[in-house]
């Protein structure tokens, strides 16, 4: 396998999800059990819109995460880390800034996270994690024995695990309300909804015959189906994903993308192959009989961020209406 030099570091985390079943996202392995959704203990459902502008938290508040795990706040944390891209952003918008003593490793978003101390990358570093002496660890999902490791030494870890764009805007509440942050919290959701009816209202004359069919590399050789935020990122902008047949991210057929002939590719802006220096979009060129194919026939092949669509965190609507851009510019014209 031709290896990459550079990419981005959700991707990095998806692939090792895939192999090795240690977070969120699709996977061609065997799954874990779906864990029990982020609700509220008290009413066993997920916390209600709007808020108000003032709102304050009660304390103590008493929730369930994503692992089923309960656990009761007595106050707003004073202090928080993250573990993953996701939580960090989500973190920051809600503006704890201040309250957050320790982020990831690959955190990247926003500039600030750069500064913050690491509590490690893919092989968190517990020591520092300890050392923080935060009142609450924030993480995406995370595997049972890293779960399990983190609470036995008595840290209050809350998993969050959201498997689409409405759960992400969901999971923002949750967090919103153990941080105090309510009020901020729906101020972020607001602007999603916002990118979300932007998009919506765009493609609502895209009939079905004319949906535009679109296939997505976000690592050399991986594509992505259903289960992802961006298969479904791709059904709300009225496009079909060419993939979509199979679920979570995999490896191509290239035969069977070049039958389906796409009309759109999707494709990471941070791939280089170490070797060669070429892009992405190089390397999909160059492949045998993909010349054939309507979208690099006529030249459709457009990079997307790929922290916008991989990170389940505040900006994934934005991420949403980049997609519907590159599938169908003229409908997202202002």
């Amino acid at each position: 396998m031709k290896k990459i030099m550079k990419s981005w570091s959700a991707m990095l985390a998806v692939l090792m999800l895939v192999l090795s079943l240690a977070a969120c996202g699709g996977e061609t392995a065997p799954k874990e059990a779906t864990p029990a959704p982020v609700q509220e203990a008290e009413q066993g459902q997920k916390p209600e819109a709007p808020v108000a502008e003032n709102a304050k938290t009660v304390y103590p508040l008493t929730l369930k995460d994503a692992t089923g795990e309960e656990m009761t706040f007595d106050k707003a944390p004073a202090k928080v880390v993250s573990l993953s891209p996701s939580e960090t952003e989500k973190l920051f918008a809600l503006g704890l800034d201040e309250e957050i003593v320790g982020v990831s490793e690959v955190d990247d978003y926003p500039e600030a996270a750069k500064s913050k101390p690491k509590m490690g990358g893919y092989e968190m570093d517990v020591e520092a994690i300890v050392a923080s002496g935060a009142d609450v660890i924030f993480t995406a999902a995370m595997n049972e024995q890293n779960v399990q490791k983190l609470r036995d030494l008595g840290i209050k870890l809350f998993v969050n695990d959201p498997k689409t764009i409405a759960e992400v805007m969901d999971n923002i509440k949750v967090v919103g309300k153990i941080t105090d942050r309510q009020a901020e919290a729906q101020g972020i959701i607001d602007q999603m909804q916002k990118d979300l009816d932007l998009v919506k209202e765009a493609v609502k004359s895209v009939k079905d015959e004319d949906e535009k069919k679109v296939y997505v590399e976000f690592s050399p050789g991986w594509t992505v189906g259903k289960g992802t935020y961006l298969d479904e990122m791709l059904n709300i902008s009225n496009s079909a994903n060419v993939s979509g047949d199979s679920e979570g991210w995999f490896e191509i057929s290239e035969e069977k993308i070049i039958a389906a002939n796409p009309d759109v590719i999707l494709y990471s802006s941070n791939v280089v192959e170490e070797s060669t220096k070429k892009t992405l979009d190089q390397i999909i060129k160059d492949r045998s009989g993909w010349d054939q194919i309507e979208a690099v026939k006529n030249n459709k092949l457009i990079k997307i961020d790929d922290n916008l669509i991989s990170r389940p965190g505040p900006r994934v609507t934005q991420g949403l209406v980049e997609v519907a851009k590159a599938v169908y510019p003229e409908l997202m014209t202002p």
